[in-house]
């Protein structure tokens, strides 16, 4: 990356720069290749954060089939990571994991997992009687999410399934492009898959045809990929070895303070244990951290203190930098020791995304936006207004701290709460025109690959090379963006 103009003497975030468009040889966004090639092996540079209202195992599966990674979060108990894990590495790489609830169950129900949203539909089924999985002649008919707008919130699904729905065989589909067609010749939506009678996954005309744009990132057997995060205290070289056998893709050892002795132990500990997959450590924003973490162990760094819309850290402690400072300094040492950077934090549009790559970024993590989607944890909720939300919170909040240390005693628990940091409860809520995290990615990628364009440059490397970024004053800032609709 270069500077239009000189240096500057200030750290930077990344509503104070642009890039400037330079002579290029690249004709299509389609020309352009998204992989980080990091050490991980996803294809598209976006990571889901480690935060409990972000990333569940049905987020991890859907990003991982569009190429991105999800970090399942170190609060979760063993059992359920362990179960979360193997649940992603059983869900199919071509097709959608089918939502499927039983017949009595109701329209509420129902909306608590979908909003009445075009391009999804409920399976309705009996629960599968055997470890086979649902039989066709079992399947009452797939029940579109628009339905549920219409439906009385009582309604029973199975009242509301229409017969046997469209379904194609697995072996019969020969490429997405076939998918896509054979779904347009069912005249329907939505079909669904079957292999050998039992239903494997749904699929939509959407899907199918995300599945011409987007690899999926796979582990060496074929299946999608996953990484979790630890903590730095307890018994770390434990559960590292749990998550590694339950087959995690990458290891992130997280703590808010990333540059302290705690961690670098911890990191030294688990490097120890040669567990063959991407060791990702944080937060840091300087290259002196990027220089001790890579030294004990880390492959990959995550850069950010403060960015993030639900952390107080800033305005607590006074402790921090500005994001794309943070992260171009820390990408540039860790190139020099062959190591990579994600940047976690501050992503507010997809210009943000771009401006981390081209700062040096492999990859850029994203919270809160990924936690208004559909695929996040936690259920649908509505407000007065009728608009559709989840609920979202800080790491360091009181809640999150709750979560984390509830099996303390009443009064160790009081004490950890007293100094906790960041917001409690934050109504995040879902685009209606981008409810889902696929939405999401569509839109990110769109504007990355338009940006890789504008540099001419057709990978990840070429554009930490040929990104050219100027400053700009507010009123720079403010003149890019669109006149509302009102205007």
């Amino acid at each position: 990356m270069q500077f239009s103009g000189e240096r500057p003497a200030v750290d930077l975030t990344y509503s104070d720069v642009f890039l400037v468009p330079r002579r290029s040889a690249v004709t299509s966004r389609l020309d352009v290749d998204l992989a980080p090639r990091d050490g991980t092996s996803a294809t598209v540079p976006l990571v889901a954060a480690n935060m409990n209202s972000v990333t569940g195992p049905r987020l991890a599966a859907t990003l991982a089939r569009r190429g991105g990674l999800g970090v399942l979060p170190q609060d979760m108990p063993l059992q359920e990571v362990d179960a979360a894990i193997r649940w992603v590495k059983d869900q199919p790489v071509p097709w959608d994991t089918p939502l499927v609830l039983p017949p009595e169950a109701t329209v509420a129900d129902a909306a608590l997992l979908l909003p009445a949203t075009e391009g999804y539909g409920i399976v309705v089924a009996p629960p599968a009687a055997s470890a086979d999985g649902i039989h066709v002649d079992d399947i009452l008919g797939v029940v579109p999410a628009t339905r549920l707008g219409t439906a009385l919130a009582d309604a029973r699904l199975g009242d509301l399934a229409r017969g046997r729905p469209a379904s194609i065989d697995a072996d019969d589909v020969t490429s997405a492009r076939h998918a896509f067609d054979l779904i347009v010749a069912a005249e329907t939506e939505t079909v669904c898959v079957l292999r050998h009678g039992r239903l494997v996954g749904v699929l939509s005309q959407r899907s199918a045809l995300r599945s011409t744009l987007y690899r999926p990132a796979v582990d060496a057997d074929g299946r999608l990929i996953v990484a979790a995060a630890v903590g730095i205290n307890g018994d770390v070289a434990a559960k590292a070895k749990a998550l590694a056998a339950a087959g995690v893709d990458v290891l992130v050892v997280d703590t808010a303070h990333g540059h302290q002795e705690s961690m670098l132990r911890a990191l030294r500990t688990v490097s120890d244990l040669g567990l063959g997959i991407p060791l990702v450590a944080g937060n840091i924003v300087t290259a002196e951290g990027v220089h001790d973490l890579v030294a004990a162990g880390a492959t990959i760094l995550k850069v950010g203190v403060g960015p993030g819309a639900m952390c107080t850290t800033r305005m607590m402690t006074a402790v921090g930098r500005p994001q794309f400072s943070a992260v171009l300094e820390t990408a540039q040492a860790a190139a020099s020791l062959g190591a990579h950077v994600w940047a976690d934090g501050g992503v507010r549009y997809p210009r943000d995304v771009a401006l981390a790559l081209a700062a040096g970024a492999a990859s850029v993590m994203i919270g809160s936006w990924f936690a208004g989607t559909i695929e996040a944890p936690g259920l649908l909720q509505t407000d007065d207004a009728g608009r559709v939300y989840k609920e979202s919170w800080g790491m360091a909040s009181t809640k999150a701290v709750h979560g984390r240390f509830g099996r303390l005693d009443p009064y160790e628990r009081a004490r950890k709460e007293l100094f906790a940091e960041g917001i409690s409860s934050s109504r995040i809520y879902l685009d209606p025109l981008r409810p889902g995290i696929e939405d999401l990615v569509d839109m990110i990628t769109s504007g990355v690959r338009s940006s890789f364009t504008y540099a001419g440059a057709s990978t990840v490397p070429e554009f930490h090379e040929r990104a050219l970024v100027g400053l700009q004053s507010a009123a720079g800032y403010e003149e890019g963006k669109a006149l509302p609709v009102s205007w």
